[in-house]
Formats: C-alpha cells, structure tokens, sequence
C-alpha cells in the first residue's frame, strides 16, 4: 500500500521495461535541449490527448520538485506578478520554491528567508477544520473567504497552488474548487493543480482534477516515469505558450528521451487494462469496508478518499478527536509483520496508495490484517 505514489501500474511492470529495453536498444536515450525526439513529441502529443479542457502544452523534466519550480516561474512570466497562496499541510517539493510554498515547516524550517509572497490557507478538511464547523458548506465558505481576504490585500497575486485532493488525502467539494477557480478569474491569478500524487488514474479518472475543475497549470510526476525512471512535468494551455525567449526549466534531462517512452507506455498501459475504473470500483469497495470497520473500531475517526487514494484518520476520542499517534505507530509495525505496507500522514492518518494493478483479493487480505491490528491495538495488546 506504499511505494510513494510511483507504482501506479504496480512495481516491474513488463511493458515498461520492454518500451525502455526497446528504446535503448534504438540508442536514443539522451537528447540535447536545443532539439527533441520521437518518443517525448509522442509523449507530449498523448497528453494533450487526454489531458482534461484545453490542456494541450508540455514541458517535462527529472522530478516533480522541478515540475512545480516550472509551474511557478510559468505563472510569474504570464501574469507579471508573483505572490501565491498555497495550503497548509500540503507537500510541494525540496526546491526553495516548491519549500517555500509548501505548508510543512519540517521542509523550510531552520533554512532562513524563503521565496517572498508565499501566503497560505487552510485547507477544506470536513473532519478536521479549526471552526468545529459540521457542515461542508460552511468550511467552504471560511476556506474562500480566507482566500479572497488575502486576493483583496495583497495585490501581484500570480496564482493559487494546491493538490485537487490532497496526498493525506481530504477531498474538497467541487463547490469549492469552483469557488477558488472564480476567485482566480476575477483577481487574474492562475490555478496550478499538483498532481504528482494523484494523477494518472489513482482517484478512479485519469486525473483528479476531472472530478472537478480544469487547472490553468497541471503538474505531473511520480508514476509519470512508470514506476522505474525520475520523469515529471506540467501541461499548461495554448495561451500560456509564451516562453521562446526564455528557458524556464533548461534541465539537461528535460526531453530524456528514456523517460518518455517508459511515460507513453505506462499510460498506454493505464488505458488498455482501465485501470482508472478498476481504481474507482476497488476503491468504493474497500472505503466502504473501512467504514464497516469504523462501527466496530472506536479508533477509526474518519475514513476518507476517492479511488484507490484513501486515508483512515485514528483517534483516542471520536468526541475530541485527539489524534491516536502512538496507536497509529504500533498498528503500522504490526501490519509490517503481518505483511501489509503502508505510510502514516501527520502522525495518525493511515494513507492506502496500493498499485492500480491490486486485486480484489488483495485488497481483502490487507484490510484484514488491518482490521486484525486495529483490534489488537484497542484490546491493549502493544509492545
């Protein structure tokens, strides 16, 4: 249930190593900037096929930390501006851009100034907001406010930057995307949309933001590479087309010709087994036996996701919420050694990132050794 988010297509697909077998035997692997290659306009040409609205732009790179560096000096040079807002708890990248607009002080703390303008709000978490709300709506409302508050006093605003659903994950309502995305349009900022995680069929589409709304700005990466090479990129529109002059991402690997032909390959793979709808059906499954699990485990808080991106937030207390982190550390090592892999977010939420390749039985077997752990834990039975 871990590999980082790059095994969409499972670890050591076949196909992907044959399109990269292939590929080095045509002895075409590296490509200057100042010229391209057939498997990167494939590449290039295959995204803006199925990318979403007018999506249609592509400029790729090694990791998605340089996807978002991309994407934020794209949205300076076509809005002339430079401030962002950006999400608490969120997780952009290592880079002093990607750091600074990131919501975690675990990855720019200790190193002094970083990026100006870098503002940031909370995120529309219906379990977890700080107003004690308890309807979807009124989170909404104080999300967009906080937003539009900071739109209305600090003019030079290039663009709001977020995951469409977030890596812990919470998903959003479509309403409040659409809300942000008219918040965008009347103060002439763009919307960058960080896929790195969720994209690529893990919520039951293609890519996340098809749940809601078409970004201005699509940032790829992770299983971009098809799980065995660094690949990443953005997919911008038409319009936005206006960097000849310029050279906003001049990464030596940027058009690798390697990489693409294992990215071509692992979405041609996604498309021919439909792997985004096995995703959607899977993960309604096991969102509804965690939730099954949830009645019986009073240190299942909440259970939330979208596909096979699914998170289970534990607490001490359903009333207080307090969130259970040493529960949540001996019911991770125990599913280690009961065979099941899988990270924790913020110290207590369990995140499900299984490969899309994951069966119905297997699905079936983790949840019961996570339902099995759980028990063992809240019938005392630690370390």
């Amino acid at each position: 249930m871990h590999g980082n988010g790059i095994h969409n297509i499972g670890f050591n697909n076949q196909e992907v190593i044959q399109a990269i077998k292939k590929q080095l035997d045509e002895e075409m692997t590296f490509c200057p900037r100042r010229y391209t290659n057939i498997p990167a306009i494939k590449l290039a040409k295959k995204l803006a096929e199925i990318t979403p609205g007018n999506l249609n732009r592509s400029l790729f790179c090694p990791g998605g930390s340089e996807a978002i560096e991309m994407a934020l000096m794209l949205a300076r040079l076509v809005t002339g501006n430079f401030k962002t807002i950006s999400f608490w708890d969120s997780f952009h990248g290592a880079g002093f851009g990607a750091a600074s607009i990131g919501g975690e002080e675990h990855f720019h703390g200790g190193l002094g100034p970083m990026v100006p303008g870098a503002f940031h709000v909370e995120f529309p978490n219906y379990f977890r907001n700080p107003w004690g709300f308890t309807e979807e709506k009124d989170v909404d409302t104080e999300c967009l406010r906080q937003i539009e508050q900071i739109l209305k006093k600090e003019p030079e605003m290039t663009a709001i930057i977020g995951e469409p659903i977030s890596a812990t994950p919470v998903v959003p309502s479509k309403e409040y995307w659409k809300g942000v995305k008219k918040l965008c349009e009347h103060y002439n900022a763009l919307l960058i949309f960080d896929e790195i995680i969720e994209g690529f069929g893990r919520t039951g589409k293609m890519f996340a933001c098809e749940h809601f709304i078409t970004p201005d700005i699509l940032v790829l990466g992770k299983s971009l590479g098809g799980g065995i090479v660094p690949f990443a990129g953005i997919v911008t529109r038409e319009k936005y087309n206006v960097c000849q002059d310029r050279s906003i991402g001049h990464y030596t690997h940027e058009k690798n010709a390697l990489c693409s032909a294992a990215a071509l390959a692992e979405i041609e793979y996604i498309e021919s087994n439909k792997l985004s709808e096995h995703a959607a059906a899977l993960g309604e499954y096991a969102v509804q036996r965690l939730n099954e699990m949830k009645e019986k485990h009073s240190l299942i808080g909440n259970v939330a996701g979208m596909g096979l991106h699914i998170g289970i937030d534990l607490v001490k207390s359903r009333k207080t919420k307090e969130r259970a982190f040493d529960e949540a550390e001996i019911i991770m090592f125990k599913c280690l050694e009961k065979g099941l892999s899988f990270k924790t977010i913020e110290g207590n939420i369990i995140t499900l990132r299984p490969a899309l390749v994951i069966t119905s039985e297997e699905m079936d077997k983790a949840l019961d050794i996570l339902d099995e752990a759980i028990g063992e834990v809240e019938l005392g039975m630690k370390y």
